[in-house]
């Protein structure tokens, strides 16, 4: 047994990779759970299936999910507006899941679980096909670019114990599945979605690929543009993307991908609570705008040692680059021509350049203990990435788009960090029943920020403190599952999770911050108790509560003396505590044999209490409630259909916030902070397919024209709160041939 452990060890050799398997490993039933299916990393999943939502199998090409809390998302089937990222539809089956909605395009998907911040999914670990797209998933986790639903084929959203095969992070993992037309088997194929909306939006996804002898291509270009359902809110984005695989035998594949986005899009800048009321559509701020320029280029080897060993590698880069352009100051300052000059006053101007270099490999096998099977999975991951940051450059006092500035910029820092981390997870299978999963992950970090943090009065350049954190430590964690029946199952597990140091943290000015030298990374743990599963082909459920510990997180805290400062350090802990519910209906299969009618009825719930310790140092934040954390959220629907035909409705439910870890109940001037008010969304969404390669979809989302917000920001994409859409519609044409 150890001989044969070293020995996989030893195979884990730097080399790009992903995992080539054949369509036996397609859901091919969906009333029952898979218990043990190597599902490739790009793999046509719940085709016989109405519904979007699957329990993911135990082992998904060399990844272990058994034991923890998981759900697939097939993009196919959902039931909702994927055009504009409209997550709260997507991910309406995945209970407690939070949205920010603010953004019209679905540019910036910001989305969080368990008491955490949604902004830009920065507590969740986000992937693509299995790899890093963050802007620095260590110093900087902020996920700028989210792929164009229409090009994904599945979302897979892990919690608890996922921290030990992915890194840092307390939410989990999200990781888009793109489409890479793995079930096409002819030379050429072409697929085509054409989508108009409310406020001139216009939507144009267009793929091909095919198969030829040991090739096979899958490549789209997407394209969407519109005016915003607010004033100053026009969009762009236009995305391409390239896949290829050579295939030198069976059992070796070699993959090559890359991606391109660019998206740009005019920010109409927040309100306050008064002006929302009056009219949430209007706009103060029409010379903001944000840019983002993102290329993924990725090499990918496959390799089946034998019968019961996958080997995965993947050579990952991300070249980034985030712009922005704007009048920063607060909604209650109007942004107006200036007497004096004749012209607007000059925006500010921020640029950050990421450089992104990473590698992962993973190796899976079966091996025995006695006549039971178990499976061990582990693997390597080295990491270095760079942001160049430059920020507060006096900008031009014109409206359109444009960075460029006068003079230098005051703040001119180099970001780096460094990581090198193992892992190993394995199944111990003592009963066909019942399975024990215990994992540990090691990891090595390095964080350090240098440059320009600014000028003095008198023109002398302010230095940042010369900081460099580097630390190892250990993760641990572990899993179980009992089978009650052949297709429901007991869950439990706990596990370590951490939020490195952030950027943030390491960018001090010297003479007004300290940053304490003891500074820790936060640490903490999940832990899931739950029960699972399906009856037949008629319900499905995913029951559970949950334990968050969030300890050392960051903040800021003031030191009195001569002078005072603020210090950058450790200022407590906070709890999550809650329940998370899902069960979907299928009375028509329950109660009937008709085969060419559905109904499904689901329905989504969460409680989450989450609270900050009374041993924070931040006296006035003890004991609060942690911001942006809805103790209730609930999303439910029916869908009936007959034969291909399918309809529809959706209400989401999300409960009162507040904005600051303050608890500030009446909202400020300025909208900055305050309560956040509960609210409630109806969509309603038709599909028909008029045969297996035409199709239409149609459907008006906030059915009602709801008015709400779900965030207030202190500053960009703000200041201000920023109203989420009103009642927009849209109609969608597709054809494959």
């Amino acid at each position: 047994m150890l001989r044969r452990m070293m020995s996989i060890v030893a195979v884990m050799v730097i080399a790009p990779v992903i995992f080539a398997q054949d369509s036996t490993t397609i859901f091919h039933d969906d009333s029952t759970k898979p218990r043990s299916k190597y599902l490739a990393d790009v793999t046509v999943v719940g085709r016989n299936s109405k519904s979007d939502y699957q329990q993911m199998p135990e082992i998904v090409g060399t990844s272990i999910y058994a034991g923890k809390k998981n759900a697939l998302i097939v993009l196919d089937n959902v039931q909702g507006n994927v055009v504009t990222n409209t997550m709260r539809q997507v991910l309406a089956k995945v209970p407690g899941i939070h949205v920010w909605e603010s953004d019209p395009s679905g540019i910036q998907i910001g989305i969080a679980a368990r008491g955490l911040s949604p902004n830009r999914s920065w507590e969740f670990n986000i992937r693509q096909n299995g790899y890093d797209i963050a802007a620095d998933p260590f110093g900087y986790p902020e996920a700028y670019y989210n792929p164009q639903l229409q090009a994904v084929q599945r979302i897979e959203v892990v919690r608890g114990q996922g921290a030990l095969q992915y890194g840092p992070q307390f939410g989990g993992l999200v990781n888009y599945i793109l489409r890479n037309g793995s079930e096409i088997s002819k030379k050429f194929e072409f697929e085509t979605q054409q989508t108009v909306g409310s406020n001139a939006l216009i939507n144009s996804y267009n793929a091909i690929g095919g198969k030829s002898g040991k090739w096979h291509y899958y490549s789209f270009f997407d394209h969407r543009n519109g005016d915003g359902w607010r004033q100053n809110s026009r969009y762009f984005t236009n995305a391409g993307y390239g896949t290829a695989t050579y295939y030198f035998n069976p059992k070796l594949s070699l993959t090559a991908e890359v991606m391109f986005s660019h998206i740009r899009s005019q920010q109409p800048g927040g309100l306050t609570d008064l002006q929302i009321d009056l009219d949430a559509q209007q706009s103060f701020r029409s010379r903001n705008w944000f840019d983002i320029k993102w290329t993924t280029p990725v090499l990918i080897l496959n390799y089946q040692l034998n019968e019961s060993t996958k080997w995965n590698t993947k050579l990952f880069v991300t070249i980034g680059n985030r712009s922005s352009v704007g009048f920063l100051q607060s909604i209650t300052v109007k942004d107006s021509i200036n007497s004096g000059t004749g012209e607007y006053n000059n925006r500010t101007v921020q640029v950050d350049n990421y450089r992104n270099y990473g590698l992962e490999s993973r190796i899976i096998t079966d091996y025995k203990i006695g006549k039971l099977q178990n499976t061990l999975s582990g693997g390597i991951r080295l990491y270095t990435g760079t942001t160049h940051r430059m920020a507060d450059g006096n900008g031009t006092t014109g409206s359109s788009y444009d960075v460029s500035i006068i003079g230098n910029y005051p703040r001119d820092i180099n970001f780096d960090s460094k990581n090198a981390a193992a892992f190993a997870e394995n199944i111990f299978r003592f009963s066909d029943k019942f399975y024990i999963i215990p994992g540990i992950r090691l990891e090595w970090l390095e964080g350090s920020a240098s440059g320009r943090n600014g000028y003095t009065s008198g023109g002398v350049e302010i230095l940042l403190q010369n900081i460099n954190r580097s630390r190892s430590f250990v993760l641990a964690g572990i899993g179980t599952e009992y089978h009650i029946t052949r297709t429901t199952e007991i869950y439990a597990n706990i596990s370590q999770a951490y939020r490195p140091i952030q950027f943030a943290n390491l960018q001090a000015p010297p003479t007004t911050d300290v940053v304490e030298n003891d500074l820790k990374d936060a640490k903490g743990f999940n832990a899931d108790l739950g029960y699972r599963g399906k009856v037949k082909n008629y319900l499905q459920f995913d029951i559970s509560g949950y334990y968050l510990h969030y300890n050392n997180r960051v903040g800021t805290v003031t030191v009195s003396g001569t002078p005072s400062y603020r210090l950058i350090t450790n200022v407590g802990s906070s709890t999550s505590k809650g329940f998370e519910g899902y069960a979907e209906f299928n009375p028509w299969r329950a109660f009937t044999q008709n085969t060419n009618a559905d109904i499904i009825v689901f329905g989504s719930y969460s409680y989450t209490d989450a609270r900050y310790s009374s041993d924070h140092k931040d006296a006035a934040t003890k004991g609060k409630k942690v911001e942006n954390a809805p103790q209730n959220i609930f999303r439910g629907g029916i869908t009936a259909g007959y034969k291909t035909f399918l309809l529809t409705t959706q209400l989401s439910y999300v409960g009162e916030a507040f904005s600051d870890a303050n608890n500030t109940l009446a909202p400020t001037a300025n909208g900055n902070n305050g309560l956040i008010p509960s609210y409630t969304v109806t969509d309603i969404t038709a599909t028909y397919k008029f045969s297996k390669g035409l199709n239409i979809k149609t459907g008006i989302n906030n059915l009602t024209d709801a008015r709400y917000f779900t965030r207030r920001a202190g500053g960009y994409p703000g200041p201000g709160a920023l109203p989420a859409d009103g009642r927009t519609f849209f109609v969608s044409i597709g054809a494959k041939l």
